[in-house]
């Protein structure tokens, strides 16, 4: 298990859990993110903030602190 932040661009993974609570944990859930969900890590700006991922078909640019409130277990390419 590991944070989406701690991903490298072209790494899977699926969502296990949404740390925190409140508005974030809202925001991101209404975002699609969420328990079972597979994510694509497109790019990271260059200093690591934001992040593009791929999730359910579309593109989303998230926080870095948004980010690493996602728990992900990763899933090998290929």
């Amino acid at each position: 298990m590991t944070t989406l932040n701690e991903l490298k661009p072209g790494e899977r993974a699926i969502v296990l859990k949404i740390a925190g609570g409140g508005e974030s944990r809202r925001r991101l859930m209404d975002m699609g993110v969420g328990k079972g969900v597979p994510i694509k890590v497109d790019k990271t700006a260059p200093l690591g903030d934001p992040i593009d991922i791929t999730i359910k078909g579309y593109h989303l640019s998230l926080r870095k602190e948004d980010a690493k409130n996602i728990l992900v277990r990763e899933v090998k390419n290929g």
